[in-house]
């Protein structure tokens, strides 16, 4: 090449990267994008995140692992109300699965869409919103507005009408349905939601910070692996560990109902069904490679934020029931939460106690809204991703539940009577409606500890020290110190009423708490119980 025709490319080179630069300089300059991926049921104590190497390479290992994250109910719909709103139930008022239980209700639409994160990033910091998968159980049902009802706040929105599936679902695609049928290439929703999530990135605009919401089916029933999965874990069981298949004695009713030991169809049942959970899961750790990729590829990894957690935990066998959520022990409230992201060290973990009520004040922090002009109930976790050792945390924090059942016998359980509901043939039933509880669970420097009430004639008690008890087999409601006791009930009454700062005050072990027992007799709303040896007689 000649040094005239070199000089050329020079200049033509120069001149490219001259017209580059103010886009570059205004990517640069523009506030972090996020990612948050929300898995359905997936546990986090009983191996869930085992089969996602990719996802633990890529995210994990990148970022901050938080091993001890939770939700306040252990249940999809009020879960995810809780994510979106940053709210506990008992403030969003979601507290089902149902219509009737403000799952997607028009009363949800109108007083608590508008104030969701993603509207708020959306209309008040910029940002471009894209939502694919599962949104809420009931979102798509005819008395709720259909799948032509788009939530508030959604640049792109691609919403599962209903409940988890695989194949043979409909698609809100920004309100007009789509049908999608049984092809693998084209329906498998876990691939279906990674090629929308990477068209958005491919054709969105450069200009503006963006937030993506990617909620999978998996690993939730009905368990429909891809085709190239379904002969993973052949060998793999559901684990047997110290409270699998035994009595739930000294527990609550329903617990204590589960038939001990198993029967061999249940226990056949639940490992064939904890090994079909892992094979679903394959297709999201594929999602999440791709993901990162794309990202990467367009020089936009670096200033995004990749938040990866579930919707709530999962049992299969724990106290003898077979499979499912909605109890108010660790393999149902706990859940994985990972996060990488523009100044996370890599390969951190965090031991803070945190819940899922926090991420929508974290990603609104990240976009640099003020959080004060909010109403939620989370804290922002932004200072504890950057390691700032300064910061003053929470030592508890609020676990709620309203069980559902039917008024009328389940036919497969005619002897338990009416209210109760999910049963499965040898009559063990995973929920009632007075499966109706509220805990506190606390995590300090001293205790590890969890205190929850049951709504119900009983007006029984479940008290946990995980120090001792990490499996939670021996409710020590009993013969814990009756000091502690009352200083839990009365912290319990108090979450219950909280909102918004006052869901963040001190908790019975951190310092600044002050227990004055003549208030739990005080009429704040919220019925005050003494815990006596009479009051105790059904542990």
């Amino acid at each position: 090449m000649s040094a005239a025709a070199a000089a050329a490319v020079r200049g033509l080179v120069l001149a490219a990267l001259l017209a580059l630069s103010p886009a570059r300089a205004a990517r640069q300059a523009r506030r972090p994008n996020v990612v948050l991926i929300l898995t359905d049921d997936q546990d986090v104590c009983l191996g869930g995140m085992t089969p996602l190497k990719k996802t633990n390479a890529l995210i994990a290992q990148m970022g901050v692992t938080f091993v001890n994250a939770y939700v306040p109910s252990a249940l999809c719909c009020p879960s995810r109300a809780s994510i979106l709103t940053g709210k506990y139930p008992h403030n969003h008022h979601v507290v089902n699965n149902t219509l009737e239980g403000n799952c997607s209700s028009k009363l949800w639409q109108k007083i608590q869409e508008p104030y969701t994160f993603p509207a708020l990033l959306k209309t008040m910091c910029g940002y471009q919103t894209f939502f694919a998968g599962k949104y809420l159980n009931e979102y798509g049902a005819e008395d709720a507005g259909g799948v032509g009802h788009v939530p508030p706040g959604w640049s792109f929105w691609y919403a599962l009408e209903k409940n988890s599936k695989y194949y043979n679902y409909t698609l809100s695609v920004n309100g007009k349905a789509r049908r999608h049928g049984e092809n693998y290439s084209v329906d498998y929703l876990t691939d279906v939601l990674a090629n929308m999530s990477l068209d958005f990135l491919e054709y969105k605009s450069n200009f503006e910070p963006f937030f993506m919401m990617i909620s999978t089916p998996a690993p939730h029933s009905p368990w429909t692996a891809a085709p190239q999965y379904k002969k993973s874990f052949q060998n793999v069981s559901a684990p047997r560990n110290s409270n699998f298949n035994i009595h739930g004695k000294n527990k609550h009713w329903l617990i204590r109902q589960a038939k001990t030991p198993m029967t061999n169809s249940s226990i056949q049942f639940l490992d064939d069904a904890y090994r079909k959970r892992w094979q679903t899961l394959l297709s999201v750790d594929d999602l999440i490679e791709k993901l990162v990729k794309k990202l990467e590829l367009n020089g936009e990894l670096d200033n995004t934020y990749i938040f990866y957690t579930s919707d709530n935990g999962f049992h299969t066998g724990q106290f003898s029931l077979p499979i499912d959520k909605r109890q108010l022990y660790e393999f149902d409230i706990k859940v994985p939460l990972l996060v990488r992201g523009p100044g996370i060290k890599p390969n951190q973990t965090n031991k803070m106690l945190v819940a899922n009520i926090d991420l929508g004040p974290t990603i609104l922090d990240i976009a640099g809204y003020d959080l004060n002009k909010t109403q939620m109930d989370g804290m922002s976790l932004l200072p504890l991703l950057t390691g700032d050792k300064n910061v003053t945390w929470r030592s508890d924090f609020l676990v709620e539940y309203q069980g559902e059942g039917y008024n009328g016998s389940d036919p497969t359980c005619p002897g338990l009577g009416p209210g109760v509901t999910h049963c499965f043939p040898d009559c063990v039933c995973e929920d009632s409606y007075n499966n109706t509880y509220a805990c506190v669970r606390t995590l300090s420097t001293s205790w590890d500890l969890q205190y929850c009430e049951f709504d119900d004639r009983e007006v029984f008690v479940e008290v946990y020290n995980l120090t001792a008890d990490p499996h939670q087999i021996n409710n020590i409601a009993k013969t814990i110190d009756q000091e502690i006791l009352e200083k839990m009930n009365y912290r319990l009454m108090m979450l219950q009423s909280c909102s918004g700062a006052t869901c963040r005050t001190p908790g019975v072990f951190d310092p600044g708490y002050r227990f004055d027992p003549r208030l739990m007799f005080s009429n704040h709303g919220v019925r005050a119980r003494r815990f006596s040896a009479q009051s105790l007689k059904g542990t």
